[in-house]
């Protein structure tokens, strides 16, 4: 029908403003709004299509389903700690991989099936969407801290997964080559759909927490893939352009994480990254000055200019408030305050852009890698709250480092950096921190909310 067309055409360029609003942070919330808009849209213009097609609607199950998955979503998204966004993400992505295997699986079971391409579609929907559901479990757990987020690696992980990967290919030309969804071709759908959740658990258990960016990217691109797939499975033209978008953005952010890290795909997947852990005590140090909320106040009552590196250890302490205050507090005083992003801050793409965001900053002042690091050398002061591989000079200085090549944000060329970090324990890549040992590095022992919180006192007395 014309105008259910014509309304699918709607829902998928909302969609697409939606996605453009996203990549920037003054449109975000804009976006946002996009694309929840054009769900509603689609949702309801399917359900609409149905309806009028004479296809039976247990509209019981579906308002039912509608308003427990809308409590759970609004009580979650409420509920939910800012530290806690990674894994909310990533159970997300699982979520939507899960949701793709229930309905190929409902559509295979009882419908005749002799086109060898809608077959195909209904396996590769079964195959991605669980891999994406368990594989996001896993990345849960780990960012969730009930299991390691260490690389758990056996012998010869990579061999077998490769070859339970040819055994679900296999499993599936099956299928396929059956015509038909006959109890034997059911029967198999079931055992691909098993060994696929094996291989998500396989593939993400090996991946340490200092690549859950590219993982939570990735498996976002996979969640996409499996909706597309889906949507050739219903023949339904809309949730084929949202897959493909979620699916192709996904991997250009993965593309863009990798970059970051100056690392390829295949090494983040296969490559057991962070496995080995250095015993970074503070007697592994030779050069470390313990500082404090006092002596980094007397620095800033001269600076003019303060540059301010977010990381993980900022989401933990719930410092972004505290964070800006310090920010707002200074500028008063005609100081230059900036924010300096590293793409691969905290635990996801855009985590420390949210934190921030959450706290009013100004869009303006979040300054990405490339934008600012030519600005470190000019720069009075540096605070570094809970950052530590990002501002790491071996990637830069140490060819026999991990973490060599990897772009970082150049602080250790500022005239004077504050480093605030609980200990002088290492970042997810397992490894010493050289900036702790250069010269113009002060170290304040503290909880990150705290410390900034004694600071701004400071400065207030100054």
């Amino acid at each position: 029908m014309i105008g259910i067309d014509f309304t699918y055409l709607v829902a998928a360029v909302l969609f697409i403003l939606g996605i453009k609003g996203l990549t920037k942070v003054k449109t975000s919330k804009r976006g946002n709004m996009l694309a929840a808009i054009a769900m509603l849209i689609a949702v309801v213009i399917t359900l609409v299509d149905m309806q009028l097609k004479g296809t039976g609607i247990g509209w019981g199950y579906i308002i039912s389903g509608i308003v427990i998955g809308g409590l759970i979503g609004a009580i979650t998204a409420r509920k939910v700690e800012m530290t806690a966004m990674p894994q909310m993400v990533a159970i997300f992505n699982g979520f939507g991989g899960g949701a793709s295997v229930l309905v190929a699986t409902a559509y295979f079971i009882p419908t005749a099936i002799n086109n060898m391409f809608d077959i195909s579609t209904v396996m590769l929907s079964m195959l991605i969407g669980s891999v994406t559901f368990t594989g996001s479990v896993i990345a849960f757990l780990k960012l969730q801290g009930w299991i390691s987020s260490r690389p758990i690696i056996f012998k010869g992980n990579n061999i077998w997964n490769g070859l339970l990967f040819l055994i679900i290919i296999g499993v599936a030309v099956r299928v396929i080559m059956l015509g038909q969804n006959t109890p034997y071709g059911i029967s198999l759908s079931f055992l691909l759909i098993g060994l696929a959740a094996l291989l998500g658990i396989l593939l993400v258990i090996p991946i340490g927490g200092a690549d859950m960016p590219v993982v939570i990217a990735l498996l976002n691109s996979y969640s996409g893939l499996a909706a597309a797939a889906t949507g050739f499975v219903l023949k339904n033209t809309v949730l084929i352009i949202s897959g493909a978008l979620v699916g192709a953005s996904g991997i250009i952010l993965t593309t863009i994480m990798c970059k970051a890290m100056n690392r390829s795909l295949v090494n983040v997947i296969f490559g057991g990254f962070g496995q080995e852990v250095s015993k970074s005590e503070r007697g592994g140090y030779k050069n470390v000055k313990e500082s404090s909320p006092e002596e980094a106040a007397l620095f800033l009552e001269s600076a003019s200019s303060v540059i301010i590196i977010p990381g993980y250890g900022l989401a933990v302490a719930q410092a972004q408030h505290a964070c800006q205050e310090l920010a707002e507090m200074l500028e008063k005083r005609s100081i230059n305050v900036r924010f300096a992003i590293h793409p691969v801050a905290g635990r996801m793409p855009g985590h420390m852009n949210v934190l921030l965001a959450e706290a009013n900053v100004p869009h303006e002042k979040l300054m990405d890698l490339d934008s600012i690091n030519a600005d470190f050398k000019n720069t009075d002061v540096v605070i570094v709250v809970g950052a530590n591989d990002v501002v790491n000079p071996a990637a830069t200085n140490d060819k026999n480092s991990p973490i060599y090549g990897m772009p970082i944000l150049k602080a250790h060329e500022a005239r004077s950096v504050f480093v605030i970090k609980r200990s002088l324990s290492p970042g997810f890549a397992g490894i010493d921190n050289e900036l702790f040992d250069y010269d113009n590095t002060r170290m304040i022992f503290a909880d990150a909310k705290q410390a900034l919180q004694q600071l701004v006192l400071e400065v207030e007395e100054l």
